[in-house]
């Protein structure tokens, strides 16, 4: 799973994520990879995959609190690689910092 270290507009679609996934962060959209990116208020978040027959686009918008968006560890990264626990805290509203 691939988190985008900078916000996106939440308005972007299945298109516009995938070109993102390509051009900032450099890896092929339809790879079966989780691509997440977060509104500018880390109050939503998009998660774009591929099932093998066609884009998917999660969106979810917490009613309170904001998600925890993983530091990149070498400046200049476009994403950050998280573990599937870390996901599921991100996906939660929790904070990753606890989880390992």
């Amino acid at each position: 799973m691939f988190v985008a270290v900078e916000p996106v507009d939440m308005r972007l679609g299945f298109e516009r994520l995938g070109g993102l996934v390509r051009e900032r962060m450099q890896r092929e959209p339809r790879s079966r990879a989780l691509f997440v990116f977060f509104g500018k208020r880390r109050q939503t978040v998009k998660v774009l995959s591929w099932d093998g027959t066609g884009t998917v686009l999660w969106y979810k918008r917490l009613d309170r609190g904001l998600f925890d968006i993983p530091k990149p560890t070498t400046a200049g990264e476009a994403s950050v690689l998280v573990s599937e626990a870390a996901f599921e805290a991100i996906f939660a509203g929790l904070s990753t910092q606890v989880v390992h």
